[in-house]
């Protein structure tokens, strides 16, 4: 009679968590791993250089023009002379408006890229803290962000107030300089942020695209007008406002409206975004189904 065995209980190993570094070190391998990263965020720093630069060349041609012009003859109206801001020839609207959309595009792809390939199972099922993953997620991004807004942000206003040297170009140390650059190179991360929170809410590529472009772009040029505050005090609460209000030349302060933003207030309209864009993608990820 052949003897039974008491079979050894089988161990299965135990599984450590995840440490919020291993969380960090693969979100960054998922932004760099897609290809669109490297070309939107190199064509769209190259492109904001590029528009503030020839804005600040053309400038530096025409005032040069206008210094090597004969003064009038007498009898004859005198021309006004070309008025520029040097600090907002670094800064010019179109550009950092453009470069704003593009940062927020690439917050949203950091999101909803997973949800359309389903690779979200995967991490949600490897690390189930969802508040982790996206807390690395939006660390990662706002990293990423903020140092490709401080490049673009000190070339601008180094280059162009490069070529202004002999025009009234600033130096950082010029009121408002520093400011303006900081507010600029923020504005990186903050509209990162923004677009990471409506991916999670839209989880759709291109619905959350135009709903971006609607809430930084179209949403503020809605409340621009003077003839109710209520309606100045929204679009005062808007980044775009913010920053536009950030990078103004303090000696123009005083043509800011009827119903100005102060300097204090436009860095509170930055801080609240940021915190609450961040809270609204890790509350929507956490609550809903992958």
């Amino acid at each position: 009679m052949t003897p039974v065995l008491d079979k050894a209980p089988v161990r299965h190993p135990v599984r450590s968590p995840a440490l919020f570094r291993h969380l960090l070190a693969a979100e960054w391998i998922k932004l760099w791993s897609l290809r669109s990263t490297y070309w939107v965020l190199g064509v769209g720093a190259l492109t904001v250089i590029g528009i503030n630069v020839n804005s600040a060349a053309s400038n530096a041609d025409r005032l040069a023009h206008q210094a090597q012009r004969p003064p009038e003859p007498a009898g004859i109206p005198h021309r006004p002379e070309f008025l520029f801001d040097p600090l907002h020839t670094a800064f010019v609207d179109p550009a950092w408006q453009l470069f704003m959309i593009i940062a927020a595009t690439v917050g949203a792809i950091a999101l909803f890229g997973e949800y359309s390939s389903g690779l979200i199972r995967t991490t949600f099922a490897a690390v189930p803290d969802r508040r982790a993953v996206v807390a690395a997620k939006v660390t990662v991004v706002s990293a990423v962000m903020l140092a490709l807004g401080t490049l673009v942000s000190g070339n601008s206003f180094g280059v162009t107030q490069m070529l202004l040297r002999e025009h009234g170009g600033l130096s950082l140390g010029d009121p408002g300089a520093l400011r303006a650059v900081a507010a600029s190179a923020l504005a990186a991360p903050l509209c990162a942020l923004v677009g990471m929170s409506v991916a999670a809410a839209v989880r759709h590529a291109a619905g959350s695209i135009v709903a971006v472009i609607a809430l930084l772009l179209l949403v503020p040029a809605l409340f621009q007008g003077e003839r109710y505050r209520w309606v100045k005090e929204i679009g005062n609460a808007m980044p775009l406002s913010a920053w536009e209000r950030l990078v103004t030349n303090p000696e123009r302060a005083h043509d800011l409206g009827k119903y100005p933003l102060t300097v204090t207030e436009a860095w509170i309209v930055y801080g609240a975004w940021a915190t609450a864009a961040a809270a609204i993608a890790v509350l929507v990820v956490r609550r809903r189904d992958v």
